[in-house]
């Protein structure tokens, strides 16, 4: 379509670069009038219930997205969901949601925690904020005196302007990964996008591109008050003493999809991707019934994922407002590039069928039911092999793919 798309965005980082850049869209300043709105967490709160929105309008962000990235939110519904799923269909299918490591609400579930704890003498359970990003309040312990110390003097509000100030905030504990996948000595995690158009019905996209942030520091259990080894995302790292910015403590997911298929195998690999996959639908089945659903919204999730040693995939956390600021070069190419296909896919301008499975960088993963692609096999005899619609870390051709998908959709529309 020839209309001007106008857009506002309250970041000044890469998605501006990219709302601005793309052809045929146009900044609108102050009250004016919007097709398309990059907007604050807060401000959706603040206007969505008096919001009318026009049949053609897109915005960032579900009305209660938070049920899937507070952690504490997050745990309670994956709990929920798994216990729903024994008493409906059974136990093994409820072992699906084994990916996140026992945890527990506080002050709300201290006393479970405690009898938990005693249960387990010896291992480390790591403290966070409920509501905090980017690594803050964060300690790991091993003996409940820290935990006591804590309770006395540590509590802060939460930054909720409803919580009344005496109101201790929430945390959550969780029994710590004590035997994460290293590579040479250190720790890290991936952080994996994942694009939401519908949860009813539920539609996912997975992007190609992700990358795995690494700790500075060698990993070792013996100083567990070291924060540096044990936090792996970039915010909490430029903070480190030896933090040294050319050292790189990224890796592409591909860099990494490589090294893991070279030292394991692909087939360990495919099992590792598939597990992940199993992490996100598992996930936002379980807030599927709880978020407002709006066909005017979408969200752009940043899964953050650790593997231990033996390649199991544990989720830590999801967020909301994944970090769109660019580290580099490389950063920047990756996340504007994931940003353009985010609009594609939303496709504002009407050049989509409807019916793709592949949109630049993005693949359909899921679409009210799990979405397969067919590949052909070397042996024309075969039949194809069908696998999961799901290419993280796989090659990314994705200008090339967008050029042969626009000329296909606009040959069928002439057709």
């Amino acid at each position: 379509s020839d209309r001007e798309i106008r857009f506002k965005c309250f970041l000044q980082n890469t998605i501006l670069d990219v709302l601005r850049s793309r052809p045929g869209w146009q900044e609108v300043q102050g009250d004016g009038e919007w097709d398309f709105y990059w907007c604050e967490r807060e401000w959706l709160h603040a206007n969505y219930d008096t919001m009318f929105l026009q049949e053609h309008q897109k915005i960032l962000h579900f009305r209660n997205h938070y049920e899937l990235t507070r952690k504490n939110l997050m745990v309670k519904n994956l709990k929920r969901m798994r216990k729903q799923t024994e008493r409906e269909v059974g136990k093994l299918d409820a072992q699906g949601f084994d990916f996140f490591p026992s945890t527990f609400e506080l002050p709300s579930e201290y006393h479970i925690f405690v009898e938990e704890f005693k249960r387990n003498p010896g291992m480390i359970w790591i403290m966070k904020p409920a509501a905090k990003s980017q690594g803050r309040g964060i300690f790991l312990f091993r003996k409940l005196k820290d935990i006591i110390d804590w309770k006395k003097g540590e509590y802060q509000p939460l930054g909720d302007p409803n919580a009344s100030k005496d109101m201790p905030e929430t945390y959550v504990v969780q029994r710590y990964i004590d035997n994460p996948y290293l590579i040479g000595g250190r720790k890290f995690d991936i952080r994996i996008y994942v694009l939401v158009v519908s949860f009813n019905p539920l539609k996912v996209w997975l992007y190609r591109e992700g990358f795995a942030r690494f700790s500075n520091t060698r990993f070792s259990m013996d100083s567990i008050e070291d924060t540096y080894i044990h936090l792996t995302n970039v915010a909490v790292q430029k903070t480190s003493p030896d933090f040294d910015p050319e050292k790189g403590c990224k890796w592409s997911a591909q860099q990494l999809r490589k090294f893991l298929s070279a030292k394991h195998g692909t087939e360990l690999v495919k099992q590792m991707n598939l597990a992940i996959d199993n992490i996100i639908i598992k996930s936002l089945q379980s807030v599927q019934k709880i978020i407002i659903n709006d066909k005017h919204c979408f969200e752009v999730y940043g899964y953050d994922v650790l593997l231990d040693d033996t390649l199991k995939p544990w989720l830590i956390e999801i967020n909301a407002s994944p970090s769109l600021t660019a580290s580099g070069k490389e950063d920047y190419e990756l996340k504007s590039g994931m940003l353009n296909d985010v609009l594609n896919v939303l496709d504002l301008e009407n050049r989509l069928s409807g019916k793709e499975k592949r949109v630049g960088g993005w693949d359909l993963l899921w679409d009210d039911g799990p979405v397969v692609t067919e590949e052909m096999t070397q042996d024309a005899g075969l039949p194809p092999y069908i696998h999961a619609n799901s290419f993280l870390g796989c090659e990314n051709q994705r200008k090339e793919q967008l050029r042969e998908m626009y000329t296909l959709a606009q040959t069928a529309k002439k057709g």
